[in-house]
């Protein structure tokens, strides 16, 4: 009764006190108070796509697609996903297949069971085991901008020597 602890989501609290809230511990406030979630766009498996495909959202594609893919986000291609196009994304998770040349600006991930059938451009790979991959890997530098020569430098840089 008194004193009495009680365990709950991995903590121990004390049900002697009125429970009081919690301001919020995260990075960001909850999207509860207002803010919109971040949108997931979601291509379900039983779902067949012909043509180009363009997308600002981050993109779960699970069903099938033929054709050309671009995605300015996120793409992950779903254990059921069949792709027969070249694919263009920020970052890519396949756990399904690709049959085309891919290129992303950050990594790629190709799961286990997963595979690529292409050549892939990008900045960073990871190939886990029981992964398949067929085809030529270019990894993209990223620039690293030299300091220019001051006004003075550049001056005296080329004046001789007394």
């Amino acid at each position: 009764m008194w004193g009495k602890t009680a365990e709950r989501d991995n903590e121990t609290v004390d049900t002697t006190r009125a429970s009081v809230p919690r301001p919020y511990e995260g990075s960001a406030p909850p999207a509860a108070f207002g803010q919109p979630k971040p949108l997931i766009a979601l291509v379900g498996k039983t779902m067949r796509l012909q043509g180009e495909i363009y997308s600002d959202e981050e993109l779960y594609l699970d069903g099938e697609v033929e054709g050309s893919l671009e995605v300015s986000q996120r793409l992950t291609i779903g254990p059921n996903g069949k792709i027969k196009a070249n694919v263009k994304a920020k970052e890519l998770v396949v756990k399904g297949k690709i049959q085309g040349n891919v290129e992303s600006a950050g990594r790629i991930v190709i799961m286990n069971g997963a595979s690529i059938v292409g050549d892939v451009k990008t900045a960073g790979i990871v190939i886990e085991n029981g992964a398949f991959f067929k085809g030529g890997i270019d990894i993209l530098r990223t620039e690293v901008k030299q300091p220019e020569a001051s006004g003075v430098l550049a001056a005296t840089a080329g004046s001789p020597t007394a």
